[in-house]
């Protein structure tokens, strides 16, 4: 009996018939009415209509399989509540609606027969149950029909449960263990293969929302789970073997290490699937993608198992000799111009793909051996699969094996050059590939140490018969020249552009299109030596971006554009000449005469306008009306955001190129990422604008500030987005302080906005990685606009934003220290790569944190003491902690406090000073760099009031200097920052050391140096030995060859400018002429260089 009124029911059933006509003008206003007269204004007379719908008809599975969709489709909606948030449809019905609605739904979902329809009704109840589970409701009928489905008679009920509980696996609480694990046995030995595969799935999902310990409880059911894939390997059913794989991925990546026990077992059933060239390929790339799976997430289980790593390589290999079936001679392989044509599902690219995560995860040590076992036979393979699959194995380990290979180049090269002669094209193309990525991987030894060898064995591929493959050679100097120093380059440059002159001649517009991006590389590297060559090239360039537009010629164009610009880049504005008011005038047309959203001139141009606006500095501003608009139109995009409403939609998105689809609450959100990029690159280009036009740029920068960078920063959809923006932020700021000036209104008020903005960005930010640039933007910001910008609410508001980074920082440390304490040592293994990146984004968002305090500190003094006192206690617990990164973080904001507050400084003494003499005796060189000049800072700043402190100090200082290796590349900093805390000692405080001692200290004190690598620090140094020396003092006086050697060492180190050095060099000269010493022979101790160089400055 149904509960809606006729009416309604007839209505419904008309506008179910609208919303499937083929006629689009009567399908969009069936939509509309949908949308108006029923869902926003009687979502739950619609839903309880759509479950009549399906029940009444029983005579047709089309109609209830629609019915079914459109009711998951309006139920998966948001709605705002009378409260005015946002929440799932089915959650905001009336309850007792929506207890009417859901029982209808399981009652359909019971009595259906149909298995399509079956699955769609499965599908609206598990969206239903996501809602409840998320929002922390029950629906207890539900548990209790799927454990009674689970054990129909009828099978294809039985797959409909399980199928519910792989949507919805959280609806399973911690009271249904036994249950579960009971269901789960009974259908991993079900008599259908159906049922089975939906238990395995089901399985794998419910795996995810366990922790470690949970999921322990369920390890004993993996010898069930791994007997269902044999009987369905010997029935050779691909599409079902393949399902039983993706499972066991899921539960490999949530689970890894319960597979344990049966890891040889497993791996010996997918080296047997892999091989069975009877299986499809998708199921065999399957089976090895469970094993990549397994070195992805337990590299020490894999590299334990004795047949793993061998067995795996023998089968990616194999697999990579997979290619050009029934085209032996390549001739189909040459004629084919799509260069990018998808083969992401071939076997030899799944192949390589393996290789390169065997690589990357197990190490060097564990594949290049047995890679190498295979490599030089295939090589000598009559069999050109063979050769091409060795020489793409090169390509695919080199990243992973850089440690390892890197000391052997000369003997990978002997395997690979030899192979640019080979008698097929495509394994000279998969030569080339391998120097192209060796020359990548193997940066910049390749460059430095085997030059001659690499561009002799490419330069004559250019002149190879087929264009694919000397296009590919040309690709491959991409690879060479991007890490290439210009010496390297040329003593070749002739004979390089010689050959790629040519190429620009060739048939083949992808040839021509590769020539010019290879010419602008070289261009780029070889910067004014590419000077000789301009006035060949850029004629032919022009004339290319002088042609008419037609469609075909536009890849090409705007690679001659790249070209052109980057050689105007590289030979500079003098040499351009009148080109290049030329250059900006063929852009301008160009750019006028973009009208399709799909030309791939558009996003070049940009990069090209930035880099004339780099040439031509100043000389650029005239453009900039015309360059502005279309680049401020990419940077304001917002994102392109669609929710997918069911499975159709989501596999036609996966379909196309440009779009990430994300799992979120159920839903699948795509998330357009060309369009992400390219608001990406025109806020990198906003940035170069802002850096080269300096002031000039003023008028573009306060609404860009407004409309895009402070809104990018807060731009979730991308993190590139917002990094980037967060490097335009002060950029955009110091545009309008050299325009209008460092105390005007203007950019007071610009200030203003921003400042708030940053504040609640730092409040907010959730990724440590993001926080941190977000801290870097603060104080590039506040370093800016300098004086006293900050009022005492923003330090407030600094402080709130601190406080909740360091207890978000603490929460992390304490997770990591737990799991560490409760891991297994192979999983402390596996895990510890991850830990160290976790820690780094710690260490490196401290580290700006701090760097934040310094600048608020710098330009705002004692006035912040008050509002940073709210974190004292942090500060002192900091100072005692354990962790290194913690005691140098506390440090150094006490040094700040030292050195910015001058003698209010003295009121922490208390804090300070012990930490500091510990400092000085930490095993951390950084954590005793900064404890010297925490202590330096003080005698400069501190005032007498920290005397007493800085004569016991001393003793301390000495200590950091005689520390094991004190000149070591780790040590030196914390040496010299030593050195020069004692200088300020003695001059800034020499109260400090009783006077009976000032001599033998200072004694002391002249053989800590030199100071050479410290740029800060060597001033002040230097300018005590300079003193010294007026003073003539003994210490000096009696060493002035040691004396001078110092100074000599500062000189060649080019440590010292300004007033300090002419006083130094002044100073030295009268000592060593009052000694009566031969300047001459002092000299004698330095290289020919150094002394031409100390001879300048004593002249």
């Amino acid at each position: 009996m149904s509960l809606l009124p006729p009416d309604a029911t007839a209505e419904l059933s008309q506008l179910l018939q609208a919303l499937q006509s083929p006629d689009n003008r009567h399908r969009a206003e069936a939509e509309e009415h949908l949308q108006n007269n029923w869902t926003i204004t009687r979502p739950e007379v619609l839903l309880m209509g759509l479950v009549e719908h399906i029940t009444a008809h029983r005579d047709s599975p089309a109609a209830r399989s629609f019915a079914a969709v459109i009711f998951r489709r309006i139920a998966i909606k948001t709605r705002k509540t009378p409260t005015a948030e946002n929440t799932d449809m089915f959650i905001s019905l009336n309850p007792q609606d929506a207890l009417a609605i859901r029982s209808k739904l399981l009652e359909t979902l019971v009595a259906e027969t149909e298995r399509p329809v079956r699955n769609k009704i499965s599908d609206a109840v598990a969206e239903i149950a996501r809602q409840y589970s998320e929002n922390g409701d029950s629906w207890p009928e539900l548990l209790q029909s799927l454990f009674a489905l689970s054990q129909d008679a009828d099978s294809g009920k039985r797959e409909i449960a399980f199928r519910v509980f792989k949507t919805t696996p959280g609806i399973i609480g911690k009271q249904h263990e036994d249950n579960v694990a009971h269901a789960f046995t009974v259908a991993f030995k079900d008599d259908s293969v159906a049922v089975r595969l939906a238990a395995m799935e089901a399985f794998a999902a419910f795996f995810r929302t366990l922790n470690k310990k949970s999921s322990a409880k369920y390890h004993h059911l993996l010898p069930d789970v791994l007997n269902i894939l044999p009987p369905i390997k010997d029935s050779q059913d691909s599409e079902d073997l393949s399902t039983a794989l993706l499972a066991l991925i899921e539960l490999a990546e949530s689970a890894p290490r319960m597979f344990k026990s049966l890891f040889s077992v497993l791996v010996h059933f997918c080296v047997s699937v892999i091989q069975d060239k009877e299986l499809s390929d998708i199921c065999r790339q399957n089976a090895l993608e469970l094993m990549a799976t397994f070195a992805d997430y337990a590299p020490s289980m894999c590299k334990k198992d004795p047949s793993y790593t061998n067995d795996m390589i023998t089968q990616c290999l194999s697999l990579m000799t997979d290619l050009g079936e029934d085209d032996d001679d390549a001739s189909e392989w040459l004629k084919s111009d799509d260069l990018d044509q998808e083969e992401s599902d071939l076997n030899h690219v799944a192949g390589e793909q393996c290789m390169d995560r065997l690589a990357n995860k197990l190490g060097g040590p564990v594949v290049l051996a047995p890679t190498f076992n295979w490599l030089p036979r295939m090589l000598q393979s009559l069999a050109w699969r063979d050769r091409h699959a060795a020489l793409m194995a090169i390509s695919a380990i080199s990243e992973g094996c850089r440690d390892q290979m890197i000391g052997e180049l000369k003997q990978v090269l002997d395997l690979v050059v030899p192979c640019l002669k080979d008698a097929h094209p495509r394994v000279r193309w998969a030569g080339c590939n391998a120097l192209g990525q060796m020359s990548t991987d193997f940066a910049p030894t390749m460059q430095r140490d085997f030059y001659d060898t690499v561009l002799k064995a490419i330069i004559p591929v250019l002149e190879s018969p087929e264009a694919r493959v000397k296009s590919h050679a040309a690709a491959a100097l991409v690879n060479f020249c991007e890490e290439a120093e210009k010496s390297v380059l040329v003593p070749y440059l002739n004979d390089l552009l010689n050959h790629l002159f040519r190429l620009l001649q060739d048939d083949k517009r992808y040839v021509q299109e590769q020539a010019l991006s290879t010419i602008a590389t070289i261009a780029d590297a070889a910067e004014q030596a590419f000077g000789q060559y301009y006035d060949t090239l850029m004629p032919l360039l022009v004339s290319v971006l002088q042609r008419d537009n037609a469609k075909e010629y536009r890849l090409l164009r705007a690679k001659a554009m790249e070209c052109a610009t980057l050689i105007a880049l590289a030979v500079g504005k003098e040499r351009l000449g009148t080109d290049a008011m030329l250059l900006v005038q063929l852009l301008a047309t160009i750019q006028q005469n973009i009208t399709e959203p799909d030309d791939p001139q558009a996003q070049y141009l940009m990069h090209c306008w930035g880099r004339m606006c780099r040439v031509l500095g100043k000389d650029f501003l005239p453009f900039l009306p015309n360059v502005m608009p279309p680049l401020i139109e990419l940077a304001s995009a917002k994102a392109d955001i669609q929710l997918l409403e069911d499975d159709e939609q989501v596999e036609q998105f996966q379909q196309e190129d440009g779009w990430e689809l994300v799992p979120i609450r159920g839903k699948t959100i795509g998330i357009r990422t060309s369009a992400m990029d390219d608001k990406h690159m025109a806020i990198e280009l906003l940035v170069v604008y802002a850096q080269v036009l300096e002031g000039d740029f003023a008028p573009y920068a306060r609404d860009i500030m407004e409309q895009i960078a402070l809104p990018g920063l807060a731009f979730f959809f991308h993190d590139p987005v917002r990094f980037v923006s967060a490097k335009l932020v002060p950029q955009l700021l110091s545009s309008y302080k050299n325009h209008y000036g460092p105390n005007s209104n203007e950019l007071a008020g610009l200030w203003s906005v921003t400042v708030e903005k940053l504040l609640e960005v730092l409040t907010a930010e959730p990724a440590v990685d993001a926080l941190a640039e977000m801290y870097q933007c603060f104080y590039e910001s506040v370093e800016v606009v300098g004086k006293p910008c900050l009022s005492a609410q923003h330090m407030f508001g600094f402080i709130d934003g601190v406080t909740s980074t360091l207890e978000d920082y603490k929460d992390r440390v304490y997770q990591r220290a737990e799991e560490h304490a409760g891991a297994a040592p192979e999983d402390v293994e596996d895990e510890q790569e991850e830990l160290l990146l976790a820690i780094e984004d710690d260490q490196t968002l401290l580290s700006d944190m701090n760097k934040a305090f310094h600048c608020i500190f710098k330009y705002h003094a004692a006035n912040f003491l008050p509002t940073w006192e709210r974190l004292l206690p942090t500060y002192e617990s900091f100072l005692k902690s354990t962790d290194a990164t913690q005691r140098q973080w506390g440090l150094c904001i006490m040094d700040d406090v030292l050195e910015y507050c001058g003698p209010q400084s003295i009121a922490y003494a208390n804090y300070i000073s012990q930490p500091l003499l510990q400092g000085c005796r930490d095993q951390s060189a950084a954590i005793r760099q900064a404890a010297a000049y925490g202590i330096g800072v003080a005698a400069h700043k501190g005032g007498a009031a920290w005397a007493p402190f800085l004569g016991g100090a001393i003793e301390f200082l000495f200590n950091v200097i005689q520390f094991p290796d004190p000149r070591s590349e780790e040590n030196v900093y914390a040496t010299e920052n030593a050195c020069a805390a004692i200088a300020k000692i003695l001059h800034y405080n020499a109260t400090a050391v009783p006077q009976p001692q000032v001599d033998a200290v200072i004694g002391q004190w002249v053989d800590t140096l030199p100071v050479t690598n410290d740029e800060e620090a060597a001033p002040y140094a230097y300018a005590y030995l300079a003193e010294l020396m007026e003073r003539q003092h003994p210490a000096v006086a009696t060493q002035v060859a040691k004396v001078f050697g110092f100074v000599g060492q500062a000189l060649e180190a080019d440590v010292l400018s300004g007033q300090t050095l002419l006083r130094v060099v002044n100073a030295t000269k009268n000592l060593v002429a009052a000694s009566g010493t031969n300047g001459d022979l002092l000299i004698q101790q330095f290289s020919p260089e150094t002394q031409q160089l100390i001879q300048g400055h004593f002249r």
